[in-house]
């Protein structure tokens, strides 16, 4: 998918809103246990009550990987049901990937040709080399954290040297290696007021932003400091609306939590002059 045709997606949809399909088999109702992959029967019922509101979806890969193959039969499922059924959506495997040239290359493999994800997390420790691979296919998008949500960030991504902290570098570095048509990069909703920083290095990517809703992060202060002409935002949330019910009618609780965030969203879109 293209910046254009996702830019496009956002206007129909008055929204960019990514549901995170942070899909834990202990939280998901227990009347699913029933089915013959609990996992994908979670999933499709939530992506079938939200696909209107919502332009992306972000399985996170530790909930499907510590269950095995299993998981994995899960994962694929998801992804093919989107794919099949609701194609102008983009889909990001949140892998947080990142090694040697030739191991990227596998792993870009596994998430570009073998599942079709649109997009993956990838860690820039390692350098251009182990981010490289990923860029190499047409329409495909690295994600490369940037500055996370965590409490753990404040160990490494604020260091200072000649009044540059590390996640500035990494992004002014990184973004010479890709352009705004394959890189996003991740911005944690409770750094919002980093982004206005951000934005003065790369004002026309996109950001992916987890950590609004149960993390506590800020949707209004994420598209103050964050969006541009053309949005230039992903924001995730996951256990807010995945889990706003347990019951039968999960996936109507699922849809209001939802669309209460695209609502807010649709104002947010407006007020800039986007819509």
């Amino acid at each position: 998918m293209t910046s254009a045709e996702l830019f496009e997606q956002i206007k129909i949809k008055k929204s960019f809103l990514c549901v995170g399909l942070d899909t834990d088999i202990q939280k998901i109702p227990r009347f699913l246990m029933d089915t013959s992959d609990p996992v994908f029967a979670f999933n499709k019922e939530i992506i079938d009550a939200t696909h209107d509101l919502a332009v992306a979806y972000k399985p996170n890969l530790a909930f499907y990987e510590s269950l095995g193959v299993n998981g994995w039969n899960s994962l694929e499922k998801t992804v093919n049901y989107i794919r099949y059924n609701y194609p102008d959506l983009f889909i990001i495997a949140d892998a947080k990937r990142g090694d040697i040239g030739n191991t990227s290359s596998l792993y870009a493999r596994a998430f570009f040709d073998a599942m079709e994800f649109d997009a993956v997390t990838v860690a820039p420790y390692m350098g251009e080399d182990s981010v490289k691979p990923f860029l190499t296919y047409v329409d495909k998008w690295v994600i490369l954290l940037a500055l996370t949500s965590n409490k753990g960030a404040d160990d490494f991504q604020y260091m200072n040297e000649n009044n540059e902290r590390l996640f500035e570098r990494v992004i002014k570095t990184s973004s010479k290696w890709g352009n705004e048509g394959n890189m996003m990069y991740v911005v944690g909703a409770t750094r919002a007021g980093m982004l206005s920083d951000i934005r003065k290095i790369i004002p026309n990517h996109f950001l992916l932003v987890p950590g609004v809703g149960a993390q506590g992060g800020s949707l209004a202060e994420v598209a103050r400091h964050g969006l541009n002409s053309q949005c230039g935002l992903l924001v995730n949330s996951s256990r807010q609306i995945i889990y706003a019910g347990e019951g039968n009618d999960f996936a109507r609780k699922a849809r209001a939590a939802a669309n209460t965030v695209r609502d807010e969203m649709a104002e947010l879109l407006k007020e800039k002059g986007i819509l």
